[in-house]
């Protein structure tokens, strides 16, 4: 993957954000942490990110109202949303908040890179359509 592209992982738990930042820059990302929604903003608003992975359950600001927060204030950044709770109904949710791809918990190392790397891919190709004069 490319250097380039940057990843916000957004988890309470301490232990789950660092597997997934080694597994992230295993795979050459830039990897920035947050332990909460509020935490998580400080991030986005001192440094550009071009992907959020959010868990779902947090305390304070949960994922959903991390979620909107994001799609309203930075509308580029793409969304990825980690849940336990993979019912139809969660990802339903997430997905019309806008969330760009979701994963379900527990989930093995290429799973998570598969959808970060389709997540990634699809917003430069919506950059890149953008981009280009009709």
């Amino acid at each position: 993957m490319t250097d380039a592209a940057t990843i916000l992982v957004v988890d309470d738990e301490e232990m789950l954000r660092n597997l997934l930042s080694k597994i992230l820059e295993k795979e050459g990302y830039r990897v920035l942490l947050a332990e909460s929604g509020q935490k998580a903003m400080e991030v986005l608003a001192d440094d550009s990110v071009d992907i959020v992975l959010t868990d779902v359950k947090m305390p304070r600001m949960d994922g959903f109202e991390f979620l909107k927060t994001v799609k309203r204030e930075y509308s580029q950044t793409g969304v990825i949303v980690m849940t336990a709770f993979g019912d139809a109904y969660t990802v339903r949710d997430a997905l019309l908040l806008g969330a760009d791809e979701y994963i379900t918990k527990p989930f093995k190392s290429f799973e998570i890179v598969m959808v970060v790397e389709r997540a990634y891919w699809r917003m430069v190709s919506s950059r890149s359509r953008e981009e280009t004069p009709s």
